[in-house]
């Protein structure tokens, strides 16, 4: 099993009985997102990505938050004191882990919202394929009350997930929520007093780790693609990537689980999945 100890300054990562446990670490900043977070970011979620250990990826912050949005001093005073270059490279790296890496990952991703989530830290949470809230994390999108609109990607993330009328309100006052009210909006999949966030994400995370990779990565991809296509287009496109899943799943799971389930009648679907082999 790879060690990553100190391995990032930003980042802490720790790979854990098939879970890596991608933590943001910058407490003293409420782990607001530097240009050098971002950059080892994407290291972090490419390095990762190839780690056989590594099955699901859970996302969370150090200390009270899990991240409090851009680093203003960083990202307005010192980057838009520099070369307009570099402007460009530090966007490039924000969207790249924050949506383009995350969004279409390989492998299964929590979010695991311990406390103040705030800002762009929404384009990460969105991208992220599930996620799970302390009831008492701290959520805004304060942008507004320093004269500026959302950044990145934030405002598609809301328009994603969030319904039009509440999106448009934070949006637009600036006022927070908590993990409760982003749980009935539909920003997490549920909230959990802040002392069993833990193992709810753990339950949740073995959960996805009995299933299938393959077909479980061709599932997700499937669904993120086909909100983008036209129906003729999603006929095409989820054909072919069931067609997919066949040809590169080795553990063959679909002639596996019809197996268990015609022949030998040891399983429900939607009550039970079928067992993977060893």
């Amino acid at each position: 099993m790879a060690s990553y100890e100190d391995r990032w300054k930003t980042v802490d990562v720790k790979v854990q009985e098939g879970i890596a446990w991608v933590t943001f670490n910058r407490p003293e900043k409420r782990n607001a997102m530097s240009p050098t977070l971002n950059s080892e970011m994407v290291q972090v979620l490419e390095t990762l990505e190839l780690d056989a250990d590594a099955q699901v990826l859970v996302l969370t912050g150090a200390g009270d938050a899990w991240t409090a949005g851009m680093d203003l001093k960083e990202y307005f005073r010192e980057v838009d004191a520099g070369p307009e270059i570099l402007q460009e490279k530090i966007r490039r790296d924000a969207c790249q882990w924050q949506w383009k890496l995350l969004r279409m990952y390989s492998k299964p991703t929590l979010a695991m919202v311990n406390g103040w989530c705030f800002g762009g830290g929404f384009s990460p949470l969105v991208a992220c394929d599930l996620a799970i809230a302390a009831d008492e994390a701290v959520f805004g999108l304060s942008e507004i009350n320093w004269g500026i609109p959302p950044g990145n990607l934030v405002s598609k993330a809301m328009a994603d997930t969030v319904g039009h009328r509440q999106a448009l309100y934070y949006i637009m006052t600036g006022e927070t929520f908590t993990g409760t009210e982003a749980a009935a909006m539909g920003l997490v999949n549920r909230s959990v007093p802040r002392e069993q966030l833990r193992a709810e994400t753990v339950a949740l995370a073995a959960k996805l780790l009995e299933k299938n990779p393959v077909v479980l990565r061709v599932a997700k991809h499937g669904f993120k693609r086909c909100r983008e296509l036209t129906w003729e287009q999603n006929e095409d496109y989820l054909y072919a990537k069931l067609d997919q899943a066949q040809l590169r799943d080795p553990e063959n799971g679909r002639e596996e689980g019809l197996r268990q389930f015609l022949d030998q009648k040891s399983i429900k679907p939607g009550l039970q999945t079928y067992k993977r082999a060893d």
